[in-house]
């Protein structure tokens, strides 16, 4: 199995709104502790551990793009 990087949502909003309201009312450590366990569960159904590596390795990429984007952005501010 490869990762897949698009969409499988047919209403991709819904399943993004399905995340944001499960973190509704939490604290900053509720909120890291329900993605902790939502990340095990999802990574467990996958079932995949060159998947899960893959997604691993994606998602660093994107916070670290992320972080330089904004520390970019930054700088320019100033």
């Amino acid at each position: 199995m490869t990762l897949s990087t698009s969409s499988n949502f047919s209403k991709p909003d819904d399943a993004f709104r399905a995340i944001v309201e499960a973190h509704r009312g939490l604290s900053d450590l509720e909120s890291a502790d329900l993605d902790a366990a939502l990340v095990l569960i999802l990574a467990n159904h996958v079932g995949d551990i060159d998947v899960l590596r893959d997604a691993i390795a994606l998602a660093k990429r994107r916070m670290m793009e992320a972080h330089q984007q904004q520390t970019a952005a930054s700088g320019l501010q100033k």
